[in-house]
């Protein structure tokens, strides 16, 4: 599975680790974020990785800022694009499940044991479709 990361400055630190991880467990990344920890506008590196995303260049993604929320407004405006901020491993299981969420936003202020806590249970966890594939196309119409 390929995956694209991106990051601000204060995403940095943590995008090193969760690349790690992802490298360990078998995943190619390409890395679209920032490699200094000098302030950087977060919207410059959110819509690098949710193009990539939306154009299948990666099969998901994972963007992170001080908080999340900034990259999650930014990854949503492109269609096919269905970001999720999640600071708790059960949004992300509820949102890979229910919402199949192609793009996980993460906040560095959760912590790095939690994060990747996050991204794990991200990754391992497939969209069960059925009644939920009707509201997957509502979003996308």
């Amino acid at each position: 599975m390929k995956i694209a990361i991106g990051n601000d400055h204060r995403g940095y630190e943590l995008k090193k680790k969760i690349i790690t991880w992802l490298a360990h467990n078998g995943y190619e990344v390409t890395d679209y974020g920032t490699s200094v920890s000098e302030s950087v506008d977060y919207p410059d590196y959110a819509h690098s990785v949710a193009d990539a995303v939306s154009s299948k260049k990666a099969d998901r993604g994972i963007l992170i800022c001080g908080t999340g929320i900034g990259m999650s407004i930014t990854a949503n405006k492109h269609q096919g694009i269905r970001a999720a901020l999640c600071y708790k491993p059960e949004y992300a299981l509820l949102t890979r499940k229910h919402n199949d969420a192609n793009l996980l936003c993460l906040g560095e202020l959760n912590g790095d044991d939690l994060n990747l806590d996050v991204v794990r249970v991200f990754f391992e966890t497939e969209f069960e479709g059925g009644r939920h594939l009707p509201r997957i196309k509502k979003i996308e119409a």
